[in-house]
């Protein structure tokens, strides 16, 4: 515990939660959530597998399935089966999914430019340190 006796779990998760409410408020403004706007983001080009995306995402397949067949009614995205591999769907974006992309990856750069100004390079680089021996650490916890 740390000198104030909060663990560095409830740190991560208050942090978290207020990143949540931050990009739902910032999504919302361009009529999407916050789990459409990572979708867009992770969506390739050249077509994402809609397995990939839940592991990238840390979603589960109930709540990205919603999310991807609400994306599909909106326009956002198209899924087309692997031309290769009938059993794989690829899903593609839309023109109208690549706006919302550009829009969405000008929210979330905007904002890690403002959070990079406020903290001196050598901490960032500690910050992204711990946060990846962090990711490491539970990977490794949660295979145990």
């Amino acid at each position: 515990m740390s000198d104030k006796g909060v663990t560095i779990d409830f740190l991560i998760r208050q942090n978290f939660y207020k990143y949540q409410r931050l990009y739902n408020q910032k999504a919302m403004e361009y009529g999407v959530s916050i789990s459409v706007g990572y979708v867009l983001l992770m969506v390739e080009k050249e077509g994402t597998p809609s397995t990939q995306l839940g592991p990238k995402m840390g979603m589960e397949s109930t709540s990205l399935s919603r999310t991807l067949k609400l994306m599909e009614d909106d326009g956002l995205i198209r899924r087309v089966l692997d031309t290769v591999d009938k059993r794989k769907v690829l899903i593609f974006l839309t023109e109208q999914g690549v706006e919302k992309r550009r829009i969405a990856k000008e929210v979330v750069l905007g904002f890690d430019e403002k959070l990079i100004k406020i903290f001196p390079k050598d901490k960032l680089s500690s910050f992204y340190k711990m946060m990846h021996q962090i990711d490491d650490f539970l990977e490794n916890e949660l295979k145990k």
